[in-house]
């Protein structure tokens, strides 16, 4: 069976606002300003949050960044947790074209950076967890993106063929994982890094999910 494995933020939700916001949380119990602004740091969202950290950390004029990351992931995930869906919204036709895929018999899922406990509460509280049938998140197995594993574990717990894959994402570490994969991959353009992606040299460009289908067609015949 034909498999399309999708990453998550920045792909098929724009979570980066409620990761700003608790970014800014994190900051806050640290005793900091906020630091992040939505709109201007979005793509350094998506990177997730030792990198949202680390920005926080330059802007604030500290020397070495990692004893604030150590100490503020726990609290971003906290945060995060409490509020994981109040900005986040799925992107113009995403939903669709995954039922589009579904219908036409190829399998779906979904292989994340993302906590797996997070992406699972984002899905379900976006009401689509049930429309993917495996998902991989950061913490699934011993290694994540951009090796290969979690996106072959996606493929087989989504019911799909190795030799009959693709993956669909936003960043560089979504082509190395398709690429380590010896996978086709493709990147969508309406991300945070916008048609700048095209500089990774993807197998193929998403301006908009209603071109999918077309893509897919030709990246895994």
């Amino acid at each position: 069976m034909r498999c399309v494995i999708f990453d998550l933020d920045g792909t098929l939700a724009d979570t980066a606002g409620d990761l700003i916001v608790a970014a800014n949380t994190a900051l806050g119990l640290l005793g900091h300003a906020p630091q992040l602004v939505m709109g201007r740091d979005d793509a350094t969202a998506l990177a997730g949050g030792r990198a949202m950290l680390r920005l926080a950390a330059e802007r604030l004029g500290l020397g070495d960044p990692e004893p604030m990351v150590e100490a503020g992931y726990p609290l971003i995930l906290a945060a995060y947790g409490e509020a994981i869906d109040q900005h986040t919204r799925l992107y113009p036709g995403a939903m669709e074209a995954v039922s589009r895929l579904k219908s036409r018999g190829i399998a779906v899922g979904i292989c994340t950076n993302k906590p797996q406990g997070l992406a699972q509460t984002l899905l379900t509280r976006l009401g689509v967890r049930s429309e993917f049938a495996g998902l991989v998140g950061a913490d699934t197995l011993a290694v994540r993106k951009p090796d290969p594993a979690p996106f072959l574990e996606a493929v087989a717990r989504s019911g799909g063929v190795r030799d009959r894959s693709c993956l669909i994402g936003d960043t560089v570490t979504d082509r190395d994982t398709a690429r380590a994969a010896g996978r086709p991959c493709a990147l969508v353009t309406f991300g945070p890094l916008g048609r700048t992606v095209a500089d990774l040299a993807p197998d193929a460009l998403i301006d908009h999910y209603s071109g999918l289908d077309a893509i897919i067609d030709r990246l895994i015949p």
